[in-house]
């Protein structure tokens, strides 16, 4: 794509078009009308009328009206067996609608089956209409996707194709604009609406250092974005490709429908052609009446009902999910989730926020708790270590700003120390409360700690330690100089929405495990906090394996949760693995099964709901076709009902269940 540029003002006086969202799922009459399968079905149902009214004055006439009724409305679904018959050497439903209409045809029952023709292509219209929209409520979360960026290159704008988009490139968004590219906020603050990759139904505010995704709106301020991945591996592309495979990969509950059609379409076939030769010679039938119910019985034993009771369901429901920002890799992941007996979720990232922050905090007596803090954070606030980070940030929502420590360096092992208003402080590990300290360096931090204190005082602070480490926190000590000024607890938070998620699960007789690598101590507590039935500590990457493949063992099909790189094999070993999307690793997102775009657990135990309920109204479905078929063709023998009535009656049926599959997107 050639580039343009212009300048800045220029770019932003002209403001952008706001993205139209994907349109309801109101009926849509015009786009049905619209339909190609629509329009040929209603033009042989018009050339049939034509030929019915022609029929009193010209016989030739209404031969030739009716023929092309046959032809116009017969045509897509006559290719569509044949080619079946050709390409995979097996009939269809769509090959018996065909013989039957050309056979009422042969025996001078022009209009039953020119209207056999008609119904039959107006059923496969409709399902091919509502079979469409439920696939484009998967694909409403692909629509917005940008095809160009504003690049800023030394304050002039150029517009580039999204593919063109590198690494460190600096885009300008404007309000109401997509956001082309994956990136950090670099200048600029707006509320992003991010529904199209996480379903979250309210605008999430973005400053300098917040993320932002492809494909989701700006709101009303511009934005500034450094890309920070390339289009083919950011959060959007890696949606593209679930929702792709959402769309091909195919339940083995409809591979089974499928090879049953193909059986039991040769029965059908076997079956007409002995009522058609049996009946005039065992019964006395007259051939024309023989042949006249064969071809009734052609067409209620057709398993079309059968064959639409599962998919449009699966899809449906696949298509609510994805709305809510849970995506399925595919119609089989939700089959299994129906049948959930365990769901087992990593602690780290996943029951747990995967970032600690501090719960509790003490100075000694004589310290000033906020020059305790105040030190703290100065001699911190250059550590990337998330333990540091979590003091920080602890001191700045109580109003304390790090300042500027001097010689601050790192503790290999144990902490960090710097110096601070004239005096030198460290933050480590409590360890040097002991005299047993490990590394040589940390030892000797320990000599002199255990020197400059009393024993008395070194006995309260291990007190205070093992209290809360009985807690599962992991406590730090603060020394100024040698003598202990204070201790920090620190806690991994558990998610607000853990305990609600354990016990939405708990409820639908679901049984929950927890898998971690941390501490046993620290794993029971969090265990106890939400509720959970089983917790497994100190576990690695295939320690997590085996307890899972134990779980399947004892209690049948297992949902497991993890976020992280260790995940993966235990998302693989899993029945079905639910990777966490927005904070996420790609090795579990790439392993995973069902992926929660918004890291929402406590949608976990709704979507095994909705699996659930698909799986019902897949049974209703199939239970009410057999009968329907059933029904249809002791009436044919016992009651004789006419072509026009069969073929009502079984094709009204097959709409029925796919109306009834398209329930779940409510």
């Amino acid at each position: 794509m050639q580039a343009t540029t212009k300048s800045l003002p220029q770019a932003y006086r002209e403001g952008a078009q706001k993205p139209r969202a994907p349109k309801g799922r109101r009926f849509d009459f015009r786009a049905m009308i619209r339909n190609g399968e629509m329009q040929a079905a209603l033009g042989s149902g018009l050339l049939m009328l034509a030929a019915w009214a022609a029929a009193s004055w010209s016989q030739p006439l209404s031969i030739a009206l009716y023929v092309a009724a046959y032809a116009i409305g017969g045509w897509i679904k006559a290719r569509e067996g044949v080619q079946t018959l050709v390409c995979e050497r097996d009939l269809d439903v769509n090959l018996l609608m065909i013989a039957a209409a050309l056979g009422a045809a042969s025996i001078g029952y022009w209009n039953e089956g020119a209207m056999l023709i008609f119904i039959f292509a107006l059923s496969g219209a409709l399902e091919s209409y509502t079979m469409e929209r439920s696939t484009k409520d998967i694909s409403a979360l692909l629509a917005l996707k940008p095809a160009t960026a504003v690049v800023m290159q030394n304050g002039v704008m150029s517009e580039v194709a999204l593919d063109d988009l590198r690494i460190g490139d600096l885009v300008m968004v404007r309000p109401g604009e997509l956001i082309p590219a994956d990136g950090v906020v670099v200048r600029g603050q707006s509320a992003v609406d991010q529904a199209s990759i996480t379903g979250e139904s309210v605008p999430v505010d973005k400053t300098v250092g917040s993320e932002v995704y492809t494909g989701t709106v700006n709101g009303e301020g511009p934005l500034y974005v450094e890309v920070t991945q390339s289009p083919e591996n950011s959060l959007f592309a890696r949606i593209v490709k679930l929702v792709e495979e959402a769309e091909t990969e195919v339940p083995e509950s409809q591979r089974f429908i499928k090879k049953f059609e193909a059986v039991y379409a040769r029965l059908v076939v076997g079956s007409t052609a002995l009522l058609i030769a049996l009946p005039p010679l065992v019964l006395d039938w007259s051939w024309s009446s023989t042949f006249y119910k064969a071809m009734v019985f052609l067409v209620v034993a057709s398993p079309c009902a059968l064959v639409s009771s599962i998919m449009p369901a699966m899809l449906s429901a696949i298509s609510k999910s994805a709305r809510r920002g849970i995506l399925f890799k595919g119609g089989v992941h939700l089959e299994n989730l129906a049948q959930t007996a365990v769901v087992a979720f990593d602690k780290t990232g996943t029951l747990t926020e995967g970032m600690p922050g501090v719960t509790d905090f003490t100075a000694a007596e004589g310290v000033d708790p906020d020059e305790l803090l105040a030190a703290c954070a100065s001699v911190e606030h250059l550590s990337r270590h998330p333990l540091a980070e979590a003091v920080v940030r602890y001191a700045s929502e109580r109003g304390i700003e790090p300042g500027a420590a001097e010689e601050s360096r790192s503790l290999t092992g144990w902490g960090i120390e710097g110096r601070f208003r004239g005096r030198t402080w460290r933050v480590g590990k409590s360890n040097v409360l002991d005299e047993e300290a490990g590394r040589e360096e940390t030892a000797a931090i320990a000599r002199r700690v255990l020197e400059a204190n009393t024993a008395e005082e070194l006995a309260g602070w291990r007190e205070l330690r093992t209290r809360w480490e009985d807690e599962g926190k992991t406590v730090c000590a603060v020394l100024a100089e040698d003598r202990v000024a204070g201790l920090f607890a620190l806690q991994d938070r558990i998610r607000p929405q853990a305990a609600e998620a354990v016990q939405k699960l708990r409820r639908m007789g679901v049984q929950v495990a927890m898998l971690t690598g941390d501490r046993a101590r620290t794993a029971e507590k969090i265990a106890g906090t939400t509720g959970v039935d089983y917790c497994y500590a100190d576990l690695l990457p295939e320690d997590k394996v085996a307890r899972i493949s134990e779980l399947r063992r004892r209690h049948g099909h297992v949902v497991m949760v993890g976020d992280g790189v260790n995940d993966a094999p235990a998302l693989a070993a899993a029945t079905v693995g639910v990777g966490m999307g927005m904070k996420g690793s790609g090795a579990a997102l790439e392993v995973a099964d069902v992926v929660l775009m918004n890291d929402s657990i406590e949608e976990i135990a709704a979507t095994i709901g909705l699996a659930r309920r698909t799986r019902r109204i897949v049974k209703q479905n199939m239970g009410f076709a057999v009968a329907v078929i059933l029904s249809l063709i002791a009436s044919n023998f016992a009651l004789g009902i006419a072509l026009p009535f069969g073929v009502i009656g079984h094709e009204g049926s097959t709409i029925l269940v796919i109306l009834n599959g398209l329930r779940l997107l409510r």
